[in-house]
């Protein structure tokens, strides 16, 4: 069985920074392209950032570009998000994806055939 289980989430001010971790098990995690997405109450999952399965691919959403870093452990079978210059409009719920194989719309939600259940990041002004 496949689980895909983030953590590191909370409540944070404006400016501060968080690290989320995602940590998988039951798949191949190295042969995984992995992503993050949020979500918010009411709006679709908005894609977030992505790293291919060796690390060599990284995109990032242009809202969150220079302010967030994804990176994967492959030894620890683990992703992470690190979060800084945090806004209220980051609040969201988090997930963390994967999938293995052919990667070709790494924004698409549709793309991933694994999620975690996700971990609320709220941000206060």
């Amino acid at each position: 069985q496949v689980v895909l289980a983030e953590s590191g989430g909370g409540l944070v001010q404006a400016g501060g920074s968080l690290t989320l971790s995602c940590l998988a098990s039951g798949l191949t995690f190295s042969k995984h392209h992995l992503a993050w997405f949020r979500r918010t109450p009411g709006t679709e999952r908005e894609f977030v950032a992505a790293i291919g399965h060796s690390g060599d691919r990284i995109y990032y959403a242009d809202s969150v570009k220079g302010r967030f870093t994804i990176s994967r452990d492959n030894a620890k079978d683990s992703v992470y998000l690190e979060m800084h210059s945090l806004k209220p409009e980051d609040t969201a719920v988090y997930f963390c994806a994967a999938v293995m194989g052919m990667w070709s719309h790494f924004w698409d939600p549709n793309e991933y055939m694994q999620w975690g259940r996700g971990t609320q990041v709220t941000v206060s002004s």
